[in-house]
C-alpha cells in the first residue's frame, strides 16, 4: 500500500503540475520583468532615491535606455523555470503522499514549507548568479564588474572557481527563513481556492478569480516577509556599506540598516516588490491553472469542469 503511494508521486499528474507551474512562472515574469528590475535597483543602490515605481522606470529609461529594464532577463527566467518546476513538483508530490480526506491550511503550510526548503537548497546558486548578472555594470565593485561571464553556467563555474563554493549559497539562511513566503502564499491560495471551488459546485471559476486569489495570496506573503527579502538580495549580490566587512551576515546587515536608515530602510523598494510579486504571482497562478487543466485534459483524459 505504501509503495503504491510512493509510486504515485512519480506520475503524470505531478509532472503536469510541475510543468504548468514552471510555464506559468515564465509567462508571468516575462510580462512584469521591468518591475523586478526596479525592485533590484532600489534594494541594492543605496544612493538611489526611493521614488514610486513609475518614476524609477522613467529615470532608468531616460539615463540608461529601455533595454536596462530587461537586463539579465534570460538567466532569471531560466532560474525561475527550474525553481518553480522543483517547487510545484515537490509540493504536489508531497500532497499526494500526505493526502487526506479533508485538506487543511495546516497541511498546506507544512507541505509548502518542506517544498520550499528543498527548492532553496537546490536552486540558490542559480539566484546568486542571476542577481549578479542583473546588476552588471551597476555595482561599484569594479573587480566584480570585470568578471567575464554572461550565462548561468559560466557564472556558476566562475564563482565556484574564484570565490569558492560557499559563495554560490550566499543568502541561504535568509532564503530558508523566507521559505515562509511561498508557504504562506500557497497556504492562502489553496485555502481560498478550495472554498471557491466548493461554492462553485462543479463549475469552472472564471480566469479573473484565479488571478485575484493569486494576488491576495502573494500580497499577504510579501508584506509579512519583505525585510528578509531585502537582506537576502544584499547577501546574494554583496553590499557596499563602508563600515561592514564584505562577509557580514544577516544580523549584522539587519542591524546596520536599522541603525543608519531606521525601519523604513528595511522596506526600501517594497512598493515595486509588492507590485511586481502580486501581479506576477496572480498571472502565474492564472496561467498555471489554465495550462494544468488543458494538459490534464489531453494527457490524463480528464474532462474539464463545466464553464
Amino acid at each position: 500500500m505504501k509503495s503504491e503511494k510512493y509510486k504515485s508521486i512519480f506520475n503524470y499528474e505531478t509532472l503536469v503540475h510541475a510543468v504548468s507551474g514552471a510555464a506559468g512562472s515564465i509567462v508571468a515574469m516575462a510580462t512584469f520583468f521591468p518591475l523586478d528590475t526596479v525592485r533590484s535597483r532600489l534594494q541594492l543602490e543605496e544612493d538611489r532615491e526611493s521614488k514610486s515605481t513609475l518614476a524609477t522606470i522613467r529615470d532608468l529609461v531616460a539615463k540608461e535606455g529601455p533595454c536596462t529594464l530587461y537586463r539579465g532577463m534570460v538567466p532569471v527566467l531560466q532560474s525561475l523555470c527550474a525553481s518553480n518546476f522543483i517547487y510545484f513538483y515537490t509540493f504536489h508530490g508531497l500532497k499526494i503522499l500526505k493526502t487526506t480526506k479533508n485538506q487543511s491550511a495546516g497541511n498546506d503550510l507544512l507541505i509548502a514549507s518542506i517544498a520550499g526548503v528543498i527548492n532553496v537548497l537546490t536552486t540558490t546558486p542559480l539566484w546568486v548568479v542571476n542577481t549578479r548578472l542583473k546588476m552588471r555594470g551597476i555595482c561599484q565593485d569594479q573587480e566584480r564588474n570585470n568578471n567575464e561571464y554572461n550565462t548561468l553556467w559560466d557564472g556558476l563555474i566562475h564563482i565556484w572557481k574564484y570565490e569558492g563554493l560557499e559563495k554560490l549559497w550566499a543568502g541561504t539562511l535568509p532564503s530558508l527563513m523566507l521559505v515562509m513566503n511561498p508557504a504562506i502564499q500557497f497556504m492562502t491560495y489553496e485555502t481560498i481556492k478550495r472554498r471557491v471551488i466548493t461554492s462553485a459546485r462543479g463549475v469552472q471559476p472564471p480566469a479573473w478569480v484565479f488571478f485575484a486569489i493569486g494576488a491576495i495570496a502573494k500580497a499577504v506573503a510579501t508584506t509579512l516577509t519583505y525585510p528578509l527579502q531585502l537582506i537576502q538580495t544584499k547577501l546574494r549580490h554583496g553590499h557596499n556599506y563602508p563600515n561592514l566587512p564584505p562577509n557580514a551576515g544577516s544580523l549584522k546587515i539587519l542591524f546596520y540598516i536599522l541603525k543608519k536608515q531606521g525601519i523604513g530602510g528595511l522596506y526600501k523598494g517594497m512598493e515595486a516588490k509588492l507590485l511586481q510579486t502580486v501581479l506576477t504571482a496572480a498571472l502565474m497562478f492564472l496561467s498555471y491553472e489554465k495550462i494544468s487543466a488543458f494538459v490534464s485534459q489531453i494527457l490524463l483524459h480528464r474532462p474539464m469542469l463545466r464553464s
